[in-house]
C-alpha cells in the first residue's frame, strides 16, 4: 500500500516559499530582503495567521472589507507579539472606504480619482497620511480593474495633489491564463510592463510620489514577477494550502 504523502505545516510551506523567493532573487542578482512577502488569508481562519506570523511573516493581505472587519479583531496579541502590517489587496468601492482607512495599513487597489479623493478626505478625518499604490490593468482584461497603462501618468499626477495619501508605487494583476499555463513567458509581459510604467513615472520626479514599491506576483508566478523587479507579492494557497470551494472565513477562530 503505497505511502500517503504528509501535508506540508503552514511553517514548512512558509520554508519553502522563502527558498523559492531566494532563487529567483539570485537568478536576477536582486537581495532576498528587498522581497516582501504578503500572505493573503483570504477565506482562512485567523489562527492561520497566528502560524504564519510565528514562521516570521508580518505582513498579511485581504481582498474584502467584511472578512477583514470580522477576522482583525480575533488576532490574539499573546501570539501576534510585534507589529504587523494589514494590506488591501481586493477592489474597493467608494462606499466602504471609511472602513477601510480604519483597519488597513496600505491599500494596493486604487484605480480612480474618485477613489483617491475619497481615501484623502477619510484619512484626514483620522489625521493620517493613507500609503496607497495605483492598481494597473496592464493586461488591459475586460474583466479586472485597474487604470489603463497610458492613462497611469495622469492619474498619478492628479492624486499626487492630495495631502492625506501618499503614493509609494504600482500594484497589478497579471493574467489569470498566462499565470496558469506553465510558460513563464507568457505573463512576464504584463509584470514586465508595470516595471517599465514604473521607472518612467519615477524619473518624472513628481512630488508625494515613491515608486519604490510593484505589488505583483501570485502563487502561480510570483517567481517571474520577482525577476522583473517586484517588491511585493501576494501569496495564498502557496502559504495555507488550496482553499475550499466556496468557503467562507470563520467568524471565531477554529482550534487547532
Amino acid at each position: 500500500m503505497p505511502e500517503l504523502k504528509k501535508e506540508l505545516t503552514i511553517a514548512e510551506r512558509i520554508g519553502e516559499l522563502r527558498r523559492r523567493v531566494a532563487e529567483a532573487a539570485a537568478r536576477c542578482g536582486r537581495k532576498t530582503e528587498d522581497i516582501r512577502i504578503i500572505a493573503v488569508t483570504k477565506t482562512h481562519p485567523v489562527n492561520y495567521l497566528h502560524e504564519a506570523f510565528a514562521a516570521g511573516l508580518t505582513n498579511f493581505g485581504e481582498n474584502k472589507i467584511q472578512e477583514a472587519k470580522e477576522k482583525f479583531p480575533l488576532i490574539d496579541s499573546a501570539k501576534v507579539t510585534g507589529p504587523i502590517t494589514r494590506h488591501l489587496i481586493g477592489h474597493l468601492q467608494t462606499n466602504k472606504v471609511r472602513q477601510a482607512v480604519e483597519i488597513f495599513d496600505v491599500i494596493h487597489s486604487v484605480d480612480s480619482v474618485r477613489l483617491a479623493t475619497e481615501i484623502d478626505k477619510r484619512a484626514y478625518t483620522k489625521d493620517r497620511v493613507m500609503p496607497i499604490l495605483i492598481q494597473v490593468n496592464t493586461s488591459r482584461e475586460k474583466s479586472k480593474y485597474g487604470i489603463d497603462p497610458d492613462e497611469t501618468l495622469k492619474l498619478v499626477k492628479q492624486v499626487a495633489e492630495f495631502k492625506n495619501v501618499k503614493i509609494t508605487g504600482l500594484m497589478t494583476i497579471g493574467a489569470l491564463t498566462a499565470s496558469t499555463s506553465g510558460d513563464p513567458d507568457k505573463v512576464r509581459l504584463f509584470f514586465k510592463r508595470l516595471r517599465e510604467l514604473r521607472d518612467f513615472i519615477a524619473d518624472q520626479k513628481i512630488p508625494n510620489v515613491d515608486m519604490r514599491d510593484l505589488s505583483m506576483g501570485m502563487t502561480h508566478d510570483f517567481e517571474t514577477a520577482i525577476e522583473e523587479g517586484a517588491t511585493m507579492i501576494r501569496i495564498g494557497t502557496a502559504i495555507f494550502g488550496k482553499r475550499k470551494r466556496g468557503s467562507a472565513a470563520p467568524k471565531l477562530e477554529e482550534k487547532n
